[in-house]
């Protein structure tokens, strides 16, 4: 944030990390990861058979947002950190 002390304006580019940075520290919001590992670790097995019948029987369907062509990755990568997919984003480099 000290690097950010004298701007005049905002950032070229999507990348707003010291505006926010100084927004959590100025308001005073607290942060707290959750790694689900750290309570539940020991349950994962439990967890992996269950869902896994469940993909299986189509009761849980996950997105994918699929790009054709290395030649589109650049762009495609631009559209994630731009938040433009849902779910996962993948390349296809070679026909299924």
């Amino acid at each position: 944030m000290i690097a950010h002390y004298n701007d005049q304006a905002l950032p070229t580019g999507p990348n707003r990390l010291g505006q926010l940075t100084r927004t959590l520290l100025v308001k005073r919001i607290k942060m707290q990861g959750f790694i689900i590992f750290d309570d539940y670790g020991d349950r994962y097995g439990e967890f992996f058979t269950a869902m896994s019948a469940w993909l299986k029987a189509g009761q849980i369907k996950f997105r994918e947002d699929l790009v054709d062509g290395l030649e589109n990755a650049p762009q495609a990568f631009i559209g994630l950190l731009e938040g433009r997919n849902f779910g996962k984003l993948l390349i296809q480099v070679a026909p299924a």
